[in-house]
């Protein structure tokens, strides 16, 4: 894409026109990408956006809870792990065809649905912090508000916002009197780039696996597959 597409895309389907487009670009280039060492040369991967956006989004959906609902500290906390959980937040940027607009190396175009919305996830974060950067706090508070915090009714209807480790340690408590254990199987990959493989266990069981970028996100995975288990 040139930078007349990305300013197309800005505008048209993030709504924000950009005073430098390049903070754009980089927000939508993954590391891969620039690992690949005929494209390095001074390009920038999304990472440092990325930390900077997690900040912002968790800022912004945190001052939209507290003005919005007067519900106890947990419950408020919980709502917002719901919204700006890697799904939550990977299906956002699904919607709005990041996918189409990424750098990205050959490899990651062919990775696993559930790294691809890892990366979403992580280039969401980076839009956000690099809509901050370019237009401001309201301009990311406007972009985090239409896109992620519409969904807070169906989380709250669909009960989604408590999170798979959390329902599964219910279930498991109740029902078996146990509570899960993880265990990593496997990780793969070089150390920028692993894929974790960890598996869920009731009373020595294994009730599933999951995978992922990170422990947390494998182990969050592994819980979601066993809860299918207590459900069927």
């Amino acid at each position: 894409m040139t930078q007349v597409d990305y300013i197309k895309f800005a505008k048209e389907t993030l709504g924000v026109e950009f005073k430098d487009i390049q903070t754009l670009v980089t927000a939508l280039t993954h590391r891969s990408w620039v690992n690949e060492a005929r494209k390095s040369r001074g390009i920038e991967h999304n990472e440092r956006l990325e930390f900077l956006g997690d900040a912002v989004l968790e800022l912004v959906t945190t001052e939209f809870l507290y003005e919005h609902y007067d519900e106890a500290e947990g419950i408020m906390t919980n709502w917002r792990s719901a919204l700006v959980r890697t799904e939550s937040i990977g299906a956002a940027a699904q919607k709005l065809g990041f996918f189409k607009v990424m750098h990205m190396s050959r490899g990651e175009k062919t990775a696993s649905d559930r790294a691809k919305l890892q990366m979403l996830a992580n280039a969401y974060e980076a839009v956000v912090g690099a809509i901050y950067l370019d237009q401001g706090y309201d301009a990311a508070k406007d972009f985090i508000a239409k896109t992620v915090l519409v969904t807070l009714d169906d989380i709250l209807k669909n009960g989604t916002w408590q999170d798979a480790k959390s329902r599964l340690q219910e279930l498991s408590q109740a029902k078996d009197s146990a509570t899960p254990t993880y265990k990593v199987i496997k990780d793969e990959g070089p150390d920028h780039d692993k894929i974790f493989t960890v598996g869920v266990y009731v009373k020595n069981n294994e009730l599933g696996q999951g995978k992922g970028p990170s422990k947390q996100t494998a182990q969050q995975a592994a819980a979601e597959e066993a809860l299918k288990t207590y459900d069927s």
